[in-house]
């Protein structure tokens, strides 16, 4: 595996993992958010991953990387709270919350920026490697 295969590989990962942050972000902004319709209401985002191959000329597989094939909305359930006087409450006196979990949001962000430092430490490590064969090849 060439050192470009390196960079691209976890390029790739820093990229789907930036993604994933990302829609993190958008969920925990909107955290709490209330709609007039369940309609309405924002649903939680969540990235879908997919891994890409590249073969050979014979059909060898080569080398892999992810990247994000969607970005779909989370089908948990809305929270609907009891709260006649609010000014979005329906006929029967519930307003649609959004489905966001802060819990699972804060753990999805600690992982996701977990995965983003490995892929710069896969970088930095092979940047390191490449400087060490030029040293080799000055002496």
């Amino acid at each position: 595996m060439s050192f470009a295969e390196i960079y691209q590989i976890a390029g790739a990962g820093m990229n789907a993992q930036t993604i994933r942050l990302n829609t993190v972000a958008s969920n925990l902004a909107n955290a709490g958010a209330a709609a007039e319709t369940p309609d309405e209401a924002f649903r939680a985002l969540k990235p879908v991953f997919s891994t890409i191959y590249q073969q050979t000329q014979d059909g060898q597989v080569a080398g892999a990387h992810v990247e994000v094939a969607a970005i779909v909305q989370s089908d948990a359930p809305l929270d609907l709270r009891y709260e006649p006087d609010h000014p979005y409450a329906d006929e029967q006196g519930y307003v649609a919350y959004s489905n966001v979990n802060t819990v699972e949001e804060m753990a999805d962000m600690m992982a996701a920026s977990r995965s983003f430092e490995t892929n710069v430490e896969i970088m930095n490590r092979a940047r390191s490697m490449q400087q060490g064969l030029l040293q080799l090849g000055a002496k």
